[in-house]
């Protein structure tokens, strides 16, 4: 008799993973998967319910599905309370004093300019555009050397960032290539660190190097891995989304009508896009307790795979959870996960999508994809297509 697997390493899985999440919701919501050596949780409530108690599922082992060297415990993603809450506030401190009106106006002038390159194209793909909006944004909003000053080409930073989220599908862990790119990223961080620290400006880097509360302050490993993951973070992240939102917008004609007809429905398409199909697919935890689940018994000590994709897909929370439906308005989706470790990043995110597409809709009205089947990204934390070809007209 065939014998279930699901191995969050496997193309299959990045192809297409649903069938596999309603399986694992219907007949495995704790499941034991032998390739990736964890537990996967799958249904919507078992998620949030891990996610609210860090003090059981820990981050301080890493949260990416395959960790990277020496990230663990030492960002936000991947503490636990206090240092967590520490970190947080001092993290928080710096995006306050970034103001986000502020980023409206240079952000749109990125889209502009990026946007504006399909003006009579009839052909192209989305990951080229997407990618060079998505780099100069966050490299705008973190205070990254841009044009004369820079210190890298854009390509440079989005290239190493996309493959620092990636993993090999043969042995299940980073390859020398993936932990190259975060070796690069570390030091190219450190150079730009050291510039805020001699010339600080109203960008993030600066604010997390003065970043103060109560005498408290970031220490340089801090800096430097804050400032490494949310370049990571950012890249994947905000490109992930957007490839996401744009690869549902052009297989739902109706959805994507509706839209460039009424840009102020944007943020619901958005929202629906965050929980039909987040590039945010799966997480991990330790567990610090032995914990009885669905019948199953998982051990302190365990890994556990936080699913967040399948969760919202969970027709337990959302009905008809398959249909893509703008007018939804999903409250509670995983896409920005949840719990202590909700991403800090969500309102510059909200807001470079919305500006994207409302500049991205005003060249490009009508558009659909080529191709039926696409490459999808080998990851086993996020999901995006390599290459999203689209069509205008």
């Amino acid at each position: 008799m065939f014998s279930f697997q699901f191995d969050p390493y496997a193309p299959a899985i990045d192809a297409d993973p649903f069938p596999y999440y309603r399986r694992l919701r219907d007949e495995h919501p704790c499941f034991w998967s032998e390739q990736a050596q964890m537990w996967v949780l799958s249904r919507y409530v078992d998620i949030v319910s891990a996610l609210n108690d860090w003090q059981t599922y820990s981050s301080a082992s890493g949260n990416l599905m395959t960790e990277l060297p020496g990230r663990a415990g030492a960002t936000l993603g991947s503490s636990d309370p206090p240092r967590h809450d520490r970190l947080r506030a001092l993290v928080q401190h710096a995006f306050m004093k970034r103001n986000l009106q502020a980023l409206e106006e240079p952000i749109r002038a990125m889209a502009q300019q990026v946007f504006g390159q399909l003006r009579g194209v009839s052909q192209f793909d989305f990951k080229d555009v997407s990618s060079q909006f998505t780099v100069k944004v966050l490299m705008s909003a973190l205070g990254l050397p841009m044009g004369e000053e820079a210190l890298v080409a854009e390509h440079e930073v989005r290239d190493h960032a996309v493959l620092m989220v990636q993993s090999d599908a043969r042995t299940r862990a980073k390859g020398p290539e993936h932990i190259a790119a975060y070796q690069w990223m570390q030091n190219y961080a450190a150079q730009v660190i050291a510039l805020r620290r001699a010339e600080p400006r109203n960008d993030l880097i600066s604010h997390f190097a003065m970043a103060e509360i109560d005498g408290d302050r970031l220490d340089e490993r801090e800096v430097l891995l804050t400032t490494t993951t949310l370049i990571m973070a950012g890249v994947e992240s905000l490109g992930g989304f957007m490839m996401m939102l744009a690869y549902n917008l052009a297989s739902f004609d109706a959805a994507r009508r509706s839209v460039v007809a009424d840009p102020s429905l944007l943020p619901d398409a958005i929202e629906e896009s965050l929980r039909y199909n987040t590039s945010a697919q799966r997480f991990r935890r330790r567990l610090m307790k032995d914990v009885t689940l669905h019948g199953q018994t998982m051990r302190t000590g365990d890994f556990v795979c936080l699913a967040y994709g399948s969760g919202n897909r969970d027709e337990r929370q959302f009905p008809d959870p398959d249909r893509y439906d703008i007018g939804r308005k999903p409250r509670g989706h995983l896409g920005f996960g949840g719990g202590v470790h909700a991403c800090l990043g969500t309102a510059i995110a909200r807001l470079a999508l919305k500006i994207a597409f409302e500049e991205f809709h005003r060249v490009v009205p009508e558009y659909h994809r080529v191709a039926e089947q696409l490459p999808w990204m080998p990851s086993s934390t996020f999901r995006s297509p390599l290459v999203l070809e689209l069509a205008a007209g």
